[in-house]
Order: structure tokens, then sequence, then C-alpha cells
């Protein structure tokens, strides 16, 4: 999906504004990016696959630069913060490999902790942390408890600390859930009166969910804390 430039640029949004993207070439880190570049702002990704996946690509991605790291060795990337405005922390999991360290408590809650402390250092003023506004069915507990014990850890910190919590975010191609499962999410969400049923746990595009973030990320003077229900997020463009 191309996005034209100054798209999505509407007034309360700041200018000129250097974002850090942790898991920038994902399912909606990737898209975040991709509106932060329409607007003019500089943007930096840290993810340890580097770029996006040559499927979803297109001409702005040569406007970020793609660090390859982990974000659990802040060392290969910290230097990328010197001159960053805004965190936007999009990393977490559905399924683990506790074998590859791939676990709800390390990627899910202890990833963001290491990104948030590492942005404070740093003298970032913002740190956007995507989180979830409930657990998926048929997974550990653990999902959610490790979200809300990282929300806790990083609320007092220095800079501005915005949190948006989603509900099952579908798209088209949603790497976490089977595809009849994003079928049925996206029926749903698509239905505005029957998506606002849900309240919180409503299910959102990924188009919306990125689009949110991204605002959340740029204007002049966001909410805090925890962001969540439909009249916001309802608020974000399709």
């Amino acid at each position: 999906m191309e996005v034209p430039s100054g798209a999505y640029h509407a007034p309360g949004l700041r200018s000129d504004v250097h974002l850090l993207v942790t898991g920038g070439n994902g399912f909606i880190g990737r898209r975040v990016c991709e509106r932060a570049v329409a607007d003019g702002h500089e943007v930096t990704s840290v993810a340890r696959s580097g770029p996006p996946a040559p499927e979803h690509r297109g001409s702005w991605t040569d406007a970020v630069e793609w660090v390859a790291a982990d974000v659990f060795a802040p060392h290969e990337w910290r230097d990328r913060l010197e001159t960053v405005d805004c965190l936007v922390h999009s990393v977490g999991v559905i399924d683990e490999d506790p074998t590859a360290g791939v676990t709800f408590e390390r990627v899910n809650g202890d990833s963001a902790l290491v990104a948030a402390l590492e942005a404070e250092r740093a003298g970032a003023d913002r740190i956007v942390y995507v989180s979830s506004s409930a657990k998926p069915p048929l997974v550990r507990e653990a999902y959610i408890s490790a979200r809300r014990r990282a929300e806790a850890a990083i609320a007092d910190l220095d800079p501005t600390v915005v949190i948006p919590r989603f509900g099952p975010v579908y798209g088209p191609d949603q790497p976490h859930f089977p595809a009849v499962a994003n079928r049925l999410f996206a029926a749903v969400g698509r239905v505005e009166p029957v998506a606002r049923l849900f309240g919180a746990d409503r299910p959102l595009s990924v188009e919306r969910a990125a689009d949110v973030t991204y605002r959340l990320a740029a204007m002049g003077s966001p909410p805090t804390g925890v962001v969540t229900g439909p009249e916001w997020i309802g608020s974000a463009e399709e």
C-alpha cells in the first residue's frame, strides 16, 4: 500500500519528529513507519531481521533507517536513540517457543521495559507502547499479565508514556491468527455498529491500529497512560 506524502498530516500533529520503532518491520510496526514517512518524519526501525520482507516493501521503505538488531541487545542500537523524540514499541508474540527464548514474559513484557529504559536514558520525550486489551483465546494468561506488568513498570518513567490497548487486529497479512479467525474479525470490525458492541475489545483493522499508534506518537498533546475504547480508536482514519 503506497501512501502519498502528507496524506495523514493533520492539525495537532507535530512536524519533524524522529521516531524509533522497535518491531518496525512487523504487522503494525511497518505501517506506523509508512505513515510517519508519509508525513515527512525521520524514522528508524529496530528489528532482528532488518527491513520488511520484499513483498511488504514500497518506495517509502527507502526513507527508513532499518537497523538489524535485537531489542535485548541495546548496545547494538542505543546510538540510534541520540536524536529520537518518540519510541514506538510494537514487539509482541501470540505463540511461544521457550527453547528459542520466545516467551510471553520475555517478548511481550521484558522487551518493552528494555526499550523504554533505553529511550528514557537517551532523553526521548515520549514512549508509545502498543499493548492489548485482553488475552486471545487458547493462550496462556501470561500473554496479558506480561503486558500489564510492562505497562506498570514504564508508567512512571520521565518521558510521556502512552499505551494504546487494541483488541484483535486483523489484516490481509495477519501473521498470528488462522485465516478463518482473521476473516471473522474483519467481518465484525467492518460493521461499525456491531464492532462498537465489543467496547475496548473491538476488532480493528491493522491500518486503523497503525494510524492510532502513529497519531499518539506525533500529536502535540496526546492522552497519557492507557488509551482504549471505541470513542478514541474510532476517530482514526480507515
